[in-house]
């Protein structure tokens, strides 16, 4: 039989935000490499198809298609209070065209996190 071990340890550990971004396929490559830069090395990532603002028709080798689907990646990032702003920063200018349509940031608070392999929580399991 299995024994789970729970820490009960109530040291004040920093608090944790979960940073969800929707962003152009086209910049992700930038935005990778720029969180990259700011020490922000692991988030999950993937494609998926959103709604937006844009409503305008387009016209490719004479076929007409909607744009109002529109291809985008989804990035999931927690940190710790310390890289919050840091990773905002990064994303808004990596990411940024001037464009209708660069996407969106959403920031929560993320009450605990866990390390399933150790049992560790809290902020060490980001690292």
């Amino acid at each position: 039989m299995n024994t789970i071990v729970v820490s009960l340890d109530k040291s004040k550990s920093k608090k944790m935000k979960k940073i969800e971004a929707i962003i152009r396929k086209s910049k992700f490559s930038e935005v990778k490499n720029a969180l990259h830069l700011a020490g922000i090395n692991f988030f999950s990532f993937w494609d998926v198809t959103a709604l937006g603002n844009e409503r305008v028709g387009k016209v490719y080798r004479g076929i007409s298609f909607s744009t109002a689907d529109i291809q985008r990646r989804y990035l999931s990032i927690i940190v710790n209070d310390d890289y919050e702003e840091v990773a905002i920063s990064t994303i808004l200018k990596s990411g940024a065209t001037g464009e209708v349509g660069d996407g969106k940031i959403f920031v929560y608070d993320i009450k605990e996190s866990y390390r399933i392999r150790t049992g560790e929580k809290g902020e060490q399991t980001l690292r």
